[in-house]
């Protein structure tokens, strides 16, 4: 496509390199010297059913029931047949040995609600995703519809849920499907594009049939060259002239979906909106991955490509992994582990969380596993007053102030983290990076970002009590006004009553 061909669809194939943002060394290369592996089912899964964001979920099976796989085994609580939740499916068959609160992996390591399932051994698949039909002659509700029964979300982290996505309240023109796979260590996204391509434009052109929109576009980082010739070939095949790819500067956080539209499209999402109010969807390319292995392979999302790198590991891979197997076994499929383990990291390491073992199940949002040694992370040091260095605001990719909202999270200012957008921070930590009075800016904000919410729900409770009250007292005032109504008419029929009884005594008189 020619340059003038890209500015009249509204998009830029090869947008310039951002001001903002930090280049961390990749380190990626380590875990793509060889093909996905496919691991063998585990013996036992710990599958957490609450994986879709904002949507808590039920259990639909019982202690010692046998499943199978891809059989749902948890539905989302108040979900319609207008907006479905994902559903939570077994990744293995057997039986059903305890529904019961777990440790598992999330923004922090906390308890979750768990179905833990034994195998059986025969890993006996579930018939109910068999002979949908052919999606793209599909109206895009029963598209979504499956979707959802089939548990997909958004494998880039988040775990939205990838129908609810579809559905937006209003038209769509561009699909976006993020392969700007750009914090460090991590290489899922880029292999599954690399080895997979046709598998991305399929899970595209149905979610692009979902959407009812003519147009997508795949963005890839500038440094992921095997993947883009891969993706090239897989277009020309197919004859996708409605799929392009974008290539962006490998820089972090350009994968982030505010920085990437912006960067694609040049268009800015509302800081209080979402991509759909500006007519774009984005979409992760294990996420159309996903969409394309229910109507071509008939499975519900019961496996994710994981990343399992780190000086720790002794071979480094991407391993295609049930969901709910304990990351110990991973190291195993990896060839173990090397001597002087001191972290292992589930997700990046500018956006991870350190696992307090080797125990806890992967998850639909587990894209990565970083073994480190010893050496491999800095010492901590003690916090320094800042020095005005104005470093921190030339990063920010969502162009705040991090040094003024540090003073006003520090005076409790509510008002002021609200003028300076506290909640525009994406919490991706190119601000503590690049301090060099090593101020833990990211943990300050997202403190100040709970700290907010809970002052704005406490305005809210406020101000409905004060509308309550209002109305109350509006309601005392209509009341005695009307018994006040009532009480002059009733004096006045009785003095009309008395006045008419007076008479009648005169009129006897005379």
């Amino acid at each position: 496509m020619t340059e003038s061909e890209q500015r009249a669809v509204g998009y830029n194939a090869r947008p310039p390199r951002p001001a903002w943002g930090i280049r961390p060394r990749p380190r990626k290369s380590i875990s793509l010297q060889q093909a996905i592996v496919s691991m063998p089912p585990p013996g036992r899964v710990i599958i957490p059913i609450d994986q879709c964001l904002g949507m808590a979920a039920r259990p639909l099976v019982t202690v010692g029931e046998h499943v199978l796989t891809g059989q749902p085994i948890a539905g989302a609580d108040g979900a319609t047949p207008d907006r479905p939740g994902p559903k939570v499916h077994a990744s293995i068959s057997g039986i059903v040995t305890a529904v019961e609160p777990c440790e598992s992996a999330g923004r922090d390591i906390s308890a979750q609600p768990c179905v833990i399932i034994d195998s059986d051994g025969r890993d006996q698949p579930y018939e109910g995703y068999d002979d949908l039909g052919e999606p793209l002659a599909m109206t895009p509700e029963d598209i979504r519809r499956y979707i959802a029964d089939a548990g997909i979300v958004g494998l880039g982290g988040a775990l939205y849920s990838t129908a609810a996505k579809l559905r937006p309240d209003q038209p769509i023109d561009t699909l976006i499907v993020n392969g700007a796979e750009c914090e460090p260590y991590i290489t899922c996204d880029e292999i599954v594009m690399r080895d997979h391509a046709d598998r991305v434009l399929l899970g595209t052109q149905i979610m692009m049939r979902a959407l009812e929109t003519s147009l997508a576009i795949v963005a890839v980082e500038s440094d992921m060259s095997e993947a883009r010739v891969a993706l090239y070939k897989a277009i020309e095949a197919e004859g996708c002239d409605n799929i392009h790819v974008a290539v962006v500067t490998a820089k972090y956080p350009a994968g982030g979906e505010r920085q990437l539209i912006e960067l694609i499209m040049n268009r800015e999402v509302p800081e209080d909106g979402l991509p759909a109010d500006i007519g774009v969807v984005c979409q992760n390319v294990g996420t159309a991955g996903a969409v394309a292995d229910l109507f071509a392979r008939h499975r519900p999302l019961i496996s994710r490509i994981v990343t399992v790198t780190g000086r720790g590991i002794a071979t480094p891979g991407n391993i295609e992994v049930r969901i709910g197997t304990p990351v110990r076994e991973l190291f195993a499929i990896c060839g173990g582990l090397h001597a002087d383990i001191s972290h292992i990291v589930m997700g990046g390491p500018m956006m991870g969380i350190t696992l307090p073992d080797d125990s806890l199940p992967v998850t639909k949002a587990t894209n990565c596993i970083i073994v480190m040694q010893t050496g491999d992370v800095s010492p901590e040091q003690a916090e320094m007053p800042c020095i005005r260095c104005g470093e921190c605001l030339q990063v920010c990719p969502s162009r705040l102030l991090p040094q003024e909202l540090l003073t006003s999270a520090r005076l409790h200012d509510m008002d002021a983290l609200q003028d300076l957008g506290l909640n525009a921070c994406i919490e991706c930590g190119c601000c503590d990076f690049v301090c060099p009075s090593q101020i833990q800016l990211t943990n300050r904000f997202i403190a100040a970002k709970t700290a907010f919410r809970r002052h704005r729900d406490g305005q809210r409770l406020a101000e409905r009590a004060k509308q309550r009250y209002t109305a109350h007292e509006a309601r005392l005032a209509t009341l005695r006004e009307t018994e006040a109504t009532a009480l002059e008419r009733q004096t006045a029929a009785d003095d009309r009553s008395i006045e008419a009884i007076m008479e009648r005594a005169r009129d006897k008189e005379r």
